[in-house]
């Protein structure tokens, strides 16, 4: 298999079952006080089986990268994703209390922080191996920017009250299947942008 193949199939399956985890968890605790944290334990799964699917073919290009360092930080990432994603509906009341700028500005540093979690936490263990590895944090905030978009797009109509808990889920499960692709897709090009097409590079080990 290419690189870019292996990658996106890999990483597709793996974020997709890992986002069932919290698809269920949000659809069982809508509008619950214990939803917040319960999606954060979540994203920690999610984002672990994410972080693993991707180091299994990473780990043949990079030897001597660290698949545990990967995998944890892309779960903690994940679940600080969710934090900052979740944080503005669930504090709706204490912040729509504030001057319309503070929300505002809040919001992008938020937006732009959620969009650059998982690249940040993958580019501490990255930056070990490979020269400029700071381009990855840009490949998967755009790569996330897409899927989450697409997601929205998806599910946001089709998801209407009073509807049965397995539909929502379902629905969920679609529109994270179209997001676990078009992420894997980018980050895809991504890496092998990165890596230099189809051929490994040297480590570049920092102290």
């Amino acid at each position: 298999m290419s690189l870019l193949r292996d990658w996106t199939v890999s990483a597709t399956a793996g974020e997709f079952v890992g986002f069932l985890v919290p698809a269920v968890v949000g659809a069982v605790l809508f509008d619950s006080a214990a939803a917040l944290p319960a999606l954060m334990v979540a994203g920690v799964v999610e984002g672990s089986v994410l972080g693993w699917s991707q180091a299994r073919v990473l780990r043949h290009r990079l030897p001597a990268m660290s698949v545990r360092r990967w995998v944890l930080g892309t779960g903690v990432a994940a679940a600080c994703a969710y934090l900052l994603g979740m944080s503005p509906s669930t504090f709706y009341e204490t912040w729509s209390a504030w001057p319309v700028a503070i929300p505002i500005a809040l919001g992008v540093l938020f937006g732009v922080a959620l969009l650059g979690s998982i690249g940040v936490a993958q580019w501490l263990e990255l930056r070990r191996h490979l020269p400029r590895a700071g381009r990855w944090i840009v490949w998967t905030a755009g790569a996330w920017l897409a899927g989450l978009t697409l997601f929205l797009v998806v599910c946001t109509p089709l998801w209407q009250p009073g509807q049965p808990l397995w539909l929502t889920v379902a629905i969920g499960a679609l529109g994270g299947l179209l997001m676990a692709f078009v992420t894997a897709l980018v980050t895809g090009f991504g890496i092998r942008h990165l890596l230099g097409t189809e051929h490994p590079a040297a480590p570049v080990v920092r102290a």
